[in-house]
């Protein structure tokens, strides 16, 4: 995919090409990324591109309002190629992943109080192991480390998740996260 400058061509560029992992800014001219982001994933013709935001600025309020615009990872410039990768087969695969030294300070804000707190009453559509599962991701835990944690093999770990997203209408697994605080299931510090 060819390069753009501002956020506009970033949308534009994304519907002429339809990628499947597009890396944004979130500084631009015309629109910037976080808009692009947004007009991008609700977008129904885009509905299989991913985005991860790629910036300089590690703000709280920019890393949860790229995730709310609908990103699916989140990294600073200063990332390691092999990382960046990493994020890109992330995203591409339908996960999500975010910068180390992001997550636990975004997590803390988000279970804080950063959005209102979501009613608990919505996780009444699933099963007493997908609460468990989602709790897991909730922690951070990889498939393979949920299904270590449960007796299952990575790919029934894996299952679970993709119907938790199905039944939650989550996008990815930062969403889940994210529902995870915000329902009380993981709070800040629990390990």
């Amino acid at each position: 995919m060819g390069e753009a400058s501002t956020g506009r061509q970033a949308v534009d560029l994304a519907r002429e090409l339809r990628p499947d992992v597009l890396l944004m800014d979130i500084r631009m001219p015309d629109g910037d990324g976080l808009w692009a982001t947004s007009e991008i994933v609700g977008d129904s013709l885009l509905a299989a591109t991913h985005i991860v935001i790629v910036t300089t600025f590690e703000l709280d309020e920019y890393v949860a309002e790229a995730i709310r615009a609908g990103a699916s990872g989140f990294l600073v410039k200063d990332t390691e190629p092999v990382e960046l990768l990493r994020a890109v087969r992330v995203a591409a695969s339908g996960d999500a992943l975010l910068s180390p030294g992001v997550t636990r300070r975004l997590l803390s804000r988000i279970a804080g109080g950063l959005r209102p707190a979501r009613d608990a009453a919505e996780l009444a559509a699933l099963t007493e192991r997908e609460r468990e599962v989602l709790t897991l991701v909730g922690e951070g835990l990889t498939n393979s480390e949920i299904g270590a944690r449960l007796f299952l093999s990575p790919l029934t770990a894996k299952t679970h998740v993709s119907r938790i997203m199905t039944k939650l209408d989550a996008r990815d697994r930062v969403q889940l996260v994210v529902v995870a605080y915000e329902t009380g299931l993981v709070q800040p510090g629990w390990q």
